[in-house]
């Protein structure tokens, strides 16, 4: 088997109260690629030497409000794009980051929550799921090793919910939100998880409150979608619950991957 690239993401709830979690974990589980979300922070703030020392190189696109993403590579980090791509029409929020890992474009994304069908928050999450679409045909090609990974904020299908029924009128389960992962994927990306667990029901978040994660009770909304070329050397994939457990996780697990080098 070929050596192995492990690529993963997070979305870390701020970072400030989880990097002892997340220190640990990157010793423990040694990613070469990691995409954070939800850091929290500006660009100023983050901790760049702490990750150094650790042994990753990291980009930073923050302003330090509700949002926030990082790249964290030991692999090398080059021609990073904070934001959409020039032509693009820009976001005020700090949601995308994109840079060449070890030969592989990787994107991290946080999309929009949504909130409600109702909320105009919710028309602004199909319209920057569209910009993405449109970003990836301006700096990335099908044919390229291409990651996409992040916090999508959709539960592609009924299967990756506890309980859909429960779900019913609400945001991340909708057909316009499915539609536009759908046209994301039809790119040229495969959700790698889903590659490797074809039926399996796990989640890779889980609510704070009422025990749901103890319980069960979550949704799979954090993928990693990769080009065809990628997902071609796919070896192994996780969720792993343990990063959830203990004091003060993040409502988040981190999910990974392992590709041929």
């Amino acid at each position: 088997m070929a050596v192995a690239m492990r690529i993963a993401t997070w979305n870390v709830n701020s970072l400030n109260v989880r990097m002892p979690r997340v220190e640990e974990w990157l010793t423990y589980a040694a990613p070469d690629v990691v995409c954070l979300q939800e850091t929290k922070l500006t660009d100023a703030a983050f901790p760049h030497m702490a990750f150094s020392a650790l042994g990753y190189d990291s980009v930073h696109h923050g302003d330090g409000r509700w949002n926030g993403v990082a790249i964290l590579s030991r692999v090398g980090i080059d021609d990073a794009v904070m934001g959409f791509a020039e032509g693009i029409e820009t976001d005020s929020d700090t949601r995308l980051l994109t840079a060449c890992c070890g030969g592989v474009r990787v994107t991290s994304v946080y999309v929009p929550n949504g909130r409600a069908v109702d909320d105009p928050h919710y028309r602004y999450k199909l319209d920057w799921l569209e910009r993405l679409r449109h970003h990836l045909d301006v700096t990335a090609s099908a044919d390229e090793r291409v990651a996409v990974c992040g916090d999508f904020n959709i539960a592609p299908e009924d299967r990756d919910l506890w309980d859909p029924k429960r779900f019913v009128g609400s945001t991340h389960v909708t057909r316009p939100e499915r539609d536009a992962l759908d046209r994301l994927e039809d790119w040229g990306l495969v959700d790698a998880f889903r590659a490797v667990y074809s039926d399996e029901q796990l989640y890779s978040y889980w609510d704070y409150r009422a025990g749901d994660f103890h319980e069960h009770r979550g949704m799979r909304i954090d993928l990693l979608l990769l080009s065809t070329p990628l997902a071609n050397t796919l070896q192994w994939a996780l969720i792993d619950r343990s990063a959830r457990k203990g004091k003060q996780p993040s409502d988040h697990a981190p999910v990974f991957v392992d590709v041929a080098a």
